[in-house]
């Protein structure tokens, strides 16, 4: 049996994003919208169902996070996980998008995503970094508060969505 592939993590702007990753992060976000849609009992068939707002993203993710911060990782070479890292405005920025693929969960995707989002906020500056995860999504709720995020005051009125946020020490 041959060892794991390690997990790389490239970080850059949405607008830098070659062919290549930005069809890669496509595809991830289609897995990622398509899932939560059907977690949140409002399934559909396929991409073009889903509602514009995430379809664009996954359509031109290059101009959907043109001035966010993309991070991708991948396992030998293939698309393994994404997470977004929103422009800081005002000492805060929100991280959006986690996903890691099925066949690569359970390796240390998403802790390292998390963990290259939080290294670029604290080299930026930035004071606080929000997040909003579904209720349901207990696995990512538990890996946010191990990493030092508390559950705050809602910013985002839609049912079953818990808001939390990170202060920088």
């Amino acid at each position: 049996m041959s060892a794991p592939s390690p997990i790389a993590v490239d970080r850059r702007p949405g607008r830098d994003l070659a062919p290549a990753a930005a069809e890669g992060l496509a595809g991830l976000l289609a897995d990622y919208h398509l899932q939560t849609q059907a977690e949140k009992g409002e399934a559909v068939a396929g991409v073009t169902e889903l509602p514009d707002r995430y379809r664009s993203e996954i359509t031109d993710p290059r101009s959907a996070f043109r001035d966010d911060l993309v991070l991708m990782a991948s396992c030998g070479g293939t698309p393994a996980g994404c997470l977004v890292v929103t422009y800081p405005v005002r000492g805060g920025t929100e991280v959006k998008r986690l996903w890691t693929a099925p066949e690569f969960r359970g390796v240390g995707v998403a802790s390292r995503l998390i963990g290259a989002a939080l290294a670029y906020t604290e080299e930026h500056g930035v004071r606080t970094v929000r997040l909003s995860v579904w209720k349901w999504r207990t696995g990512a709720v538990a890996l946010y508060e191990r990493l030092g995020f508390t559950v705050t005051d809602p910013w985002d009125a839609r049912d079953r969505l818990v808001c939390m946020e990170r202060r920088a020490a």
